[in-house]
């Protein structure tokens, strides 16, 4: 890279950090980004302190037309002009993920699926530490490949969790292990169709070989077959069927980790985390921690200690015998229609937001069965009423602090309020965590009350 002019579109955290190392790989470092506000900003400045060139609120040509490389954050659409004026000059695109795999010393577990990644990726990333090895957890979680390569060493465990963005530029991209969780209906306003998003996810094991891993949920119908398209070894995790990986016997979970001799691993009691998809995420990470050397009995350890993630089916608080569910991280139907099949009391359910052209009549079913009423907010909620509104009493309000004041007055002692909206928070919100932190607040507000 050294003298290279190279280009990274997008200054978000992928965007900066992948300048940052480009930077200290001695190229030629621009960055162009399209918005301008406070996190912008205050990225701007981290390059500045590095001489680092950029321009900020606009894209120009002029940072494109003689660049050897670009580097795209996984934000940046292929609308983008920036984009498009790399693709008309020929100019060679990568992902960031990408430009962080090639300087990336470790092995990589990299996880992928529409629901259950972050989930899965901690727990992960705790079940190695647990083992005593060195690892680093990393990628769309929050804090990019690039930032993280300073910390790898050729002894480290990387536990990645990789969203489909950031697969679309790939090219060396090669994990040891890749895991597919499950690929429902997600980001339909990003793919002109499903099969689009679906290749996408594929990447994640496109260029592994003979030597490498491929963990796949059995019980996902969509991932049937895959095993076909792959040069790697197939290994398969399973909450209703005993497999040649991980799997419930009973109460227990064992793993035969390919071996076919099985070893118990934990009970579901030892399960804090609620849910179905929950035993089968532990599932998943059970395999991909027996896959990296972790002995069972501190796989076991690390599974009772676990809690969970922020934001992910997490109790608030319960008030006048009604319990207040945070699913803000639910930002998809399936990961809706998950968090309803855990709730065995009548629900009043919080959905909307901004609109990703899902399906919402996908959760239809469980709606009628479950929910005794649909409080809607958001840009979606127009579209939500008219697939489901049909199905069960359906409200709408204009803020969370409305909608939690509504679920209270349709609640009774025994129901449960469920925050699980089923769309990105973009329309209201700065993220999902501020979705939650608004209704976190909302909700012990009541209490107080």
């Amino acid at each position: 890279m050294k003298n290279k002019k190279v280009t990274v579109i997008g200054l978000g955290n992928s965007g900066l950090n992948a300048a940052l190392l480009l930077k200290d790989l001695g190229a030629l470092v621009r960055v162009t980004e399209g918005s301008d506000n406070a996190g912008v900003r205050k990225n701007a400045a981290i390059l500045d302190e590095k001489r680092v060139a950029y321009e900020t609120g606009r894209h120009t040509k002029d940072f494109i037309k003689d660049s050897e490389l670009v580097v795209v954050s996984p934000g940046v659409e292929d609308s983008s002009p920036a984009v498009r004026w790399a693709d008309d000059l020929n100019v060679p695109i990568i992902s960031e993920m990408e430009l962080g795999y090639r300087y990336c010393k470790g092995k990589i577990i990299a996880i992928t699926g529409t629901n259950g990644k972050s989930t899965v990726t901690t727990l992960i990333g705790e079940i190695l530490k647990g083992g005593e090895i060195d690892t680093v957890v990393c990628g769309n979680i929050g804090n990019s490949l690039c930032g993280e390569i300073g910390r790898i060493n050729k002894g480290t465990w990387v536990v990645l969790e990789v969203s489909s963005f950031q697969l679309e530029r790939v090219v060396d991209f090669k994990p040891a292990i890749a895991v597919i969780l499950n690929i429902t209906d997600d980001h339909m306003d990003r793919y002109d169709k499903f099969d689009g998003y679906f290749n996408e996810k594929l990447k994640i094991f496109k260029n592994q070989g003979a030597e490498d891993l491929l963990i796949l949920n059995r019980d996902a119908k969509e991932l049937a077959g895959l095993e076909k398209k792959a040069r790697s070894k197939t290994l398969y995790y399973s909450r209703l069927q005993a497999t040649n990986g991980s799997y419930l016997k009973g109460n227990e979970i064992v793993c035969a980790a390919g071996t076919g001799t099985e070893e118990d691993v934990c009970g579901l009691l030892d399960i804090k985390l609620k849910g179905l998809h929950n035993i089968e995420n532990v599932l998943a990470c059970v395999l991909a921690g027996a896959l990296a050397g972790v002995k069972p009995a501190s796989m076991k350890d690390t599974v009772k200690n676990f809690t969970g993630l922020r934001h992910r089916f997490e109790t608030v608080s319960i008030i006048d015998g009604v319990e207040y569910i945070d699913d803000s991280k639910g930002t998809t139907v399936d990961s809706t229609l998950r968090a309803l099949e855990s709730c065995t009391r009548p629900v009043i359910l919080i959905a909307g937001g901004k609109d990703k052209n899902s399906d919402y009549s996908l959760v239809r079913d469980i709606v009628r069965e479950r929910v005794k009423c649909l409080v809607l907010i958001g840009e979606a909620k127009s579209r939500i009423r008219g697939l489901l509104g049909g199905v069960v009493e359906t409200r709408e309000a204009a803020t969370m602090q409305k909608a939690v004041e509504l679920s209270r007055a349709l609640a009774k002692t025994g129901d449960l309020v469920l925050l699980s909206p089923m769309c990105s928070s973009f329309d209201m919100f700065k993220d999902y965590k501020e979705r939650a932190d608004a209704f976190r607040k909302a909700v012990l507000g009541l209490g107080a009350g």
